[in-house]
């Protein structure tokens, strides 16, 4: 298997990773700086994510038109601009534009590296190929804590943007040279009233339930912004049965493995999106810890998510994709319950255990779901695959986002007090509660699935067909 390839293309998930991770450590100085409250500042998390939720839908047509190769490039051209621009934001509107920049390179980065990935990887070296794509993708949330923290407390916050910018360059110039060049093809036109109700559905319901707990906005608009997202989702549904090449082809969900990974992955991705927007404010706001303390604490999650890398592929061929969802599923979702609990007194020894922990069941999920999702797709639809999971993936986190925000919201409203620690225990409960359901999509999938990818059972299926 070619190495270079996966690693090239990780550099997008660093700097996507890095991004957020770094931002979330930061948001209450960043917030202080430009004069709101830390959780207003959550619309530069979601003004991000609903870029990308928007741009997503179109990236598999464009690599499919003007090479996947070209698109990548240009898109970390696009994103070194949004950094550039995020670190020299002086007031809350440029800080959320520059942040929808940088949304709008990252919705052609992560998809078209995906892509690539697909057409140039063998099936069965699938797993071990996304290990080594996400590899440098977790060093991202390794340094980024730790990192972010550091400059903030001792330095700037713009510096944690600028951090982009070698980096990206360096993906640029290597990817220049080592990326094979898929082959442009002539796709059917592009469909651009499904496109305009797609990213209608998305924008809408993510931006809706963002801003309907802020106080700078009447509640009436995020909820008219949720209702119109809500209607055009169900528009595009109606529009895609009947259009003969659909912006975002539903019909793909009929694959089974493609379904239950995916579905189940977009439940679980709320509790992801959630985590780093909670877990830093908690450690700040409910213990008192600077951005530097809060950082060297949950940098941990990622150690434990690296580790998978190591042995996901051994791990996957002895206990196949099924059993090994569900388990890490259903720890994921004890792992971030816990959490509840911690308070100022808590060891961070203790801390620190539960969130490798935690990281290392995320990990395992995401791994091994990223990899069932495109083991039964071929070639021709896996840029259609690569843009709905990709849609769904953002469209999720943003809902993790703002869905942790309006309990915190909700919950400090309630009690007539500024946000406290028992709010955040709150939260924390509820999103494990919800982040249980994604078991359920992977309960109907046969012990066999996808084992063509995760060499699990091989030879028995093997055997199996030779004898009918």
């Amino acid at each position: 298997m070619n190495r270079i390839v996966p690693l090239i293309l990780a550099v997008a998930l660093f700097m996507e990773q890095m991004d957020s991770t770094v931002i979330a450590t930061a948001l209450p100085t960043i917030a202080a700086d430009l004069a709101v409250g830390p959780i207003t500042l959550k619309l530069a998390l979601t003004s991000y994510m609903v870029a990308l939720a928007i741009f997503i839908p179109i990236s598999g047509w464009m690599a499919d038109r003007f090479g996947a190769k070209k698109v990548f490039r240009l898109a970390l051209v696009v994103f070194i601009i949004g950094s550039i621009c995020c670190a020299v934001s002086g007031t809350l509107l440029q800080f959320v534009l520059s942040r929808f920049l940088q949304g709008m390179g990252g919705a052609m980065m992560t998809p078209v590296g995906r892509l690539l990935l697909l057409r140039t990887t063998d099936r069965r070296e699938l797993v071990s190929a996304m290990a080594l794509l996400t590899i440098p993708a977790l060093i991202g949330p390794l340094t980024g804590p730790p990192v972010g923290g550091f400059i903030t407390t001792y330095f700037a916050w713009q510096w944690i943007f600028i951090i982009n910018v070698p980096i990206g360059l360096a993906g640029i110039w290597l990817s220049g040279i080592y990326l094979p060049n898929v082959e442009a093809v002539r796709p059917p036109p592009i469909d651009w009233f499904g496109f305009l109700l797609a990213s209608m559905a998305a924008a809408g319901t993510v931006f809706g339930l963002s801003v309907v707990s802020l106080p700078a906005l009447p509640p009436v608009f995020g909820i008219a912004a949720t209702l119109i997202g809500i209607a055009c989702g169900i528009g595009y549904v109606r529009h895609a049965r009947r259009h003969p090449t659909p912006i975002l082809n539903l019909a793909i969900l009929r694959n089974e493995a493609f379904r239950a990974a995916t579905l189940s992955g977009t439940i679980f991705r709320i509790s992801t999106g959630a985590i780093p927007f909670l877990m830093p404010l908690m450690l700040q706001l409910g213990f008192g810890l600077n951005p530097f303390q809060s950082g060297m604490i949950t940098f941990a999650g990622a150690i434990g998510a690296l580790t998978v890398k190591f042995v996901a592929r051994r791990v996957f061929a002895a206990t196949g994709f099924k059993a090994t969802l569900i388990t890490a599923g259903l720890f994921g979702a004890l792992t971030t319950a816990v959490n509840g609990f911690f308070t100022p007194e808590t060891s961070h020894a203790l801390i620190i255990s539960f969130l490798v922990l935690s990281g290392l069941c995320r990990s395992f999920f995401f791994t091994g779901g990223n990899a069932l999702s495109y083991s039964e797709i071929d070639n021709s639809q896996a840029s259609q695959a690569t843009s709905i999971a990709s849609v769904l993936q953002q469209v999720s986190l943003a809902l993790g986002v703002a869905f942790a925000a309006f309990i915190l919201e909700l919950s400090a409203l309630l009690s007539g007090e500024h946000l406290q620690l028992a709010d955040f225990h709150l939260a924390f409960f509820v999103v494990a509660g919800v982040s249980v359901f994604a078991v359920l999509p992977l309960l109907g999938l046969k012990r066999e699935a996808g084992a063509a990818v995760s060499g699990h059972g091989r030879k028995a299926i093997a055997e199996a067909e030779a004898a009918e």
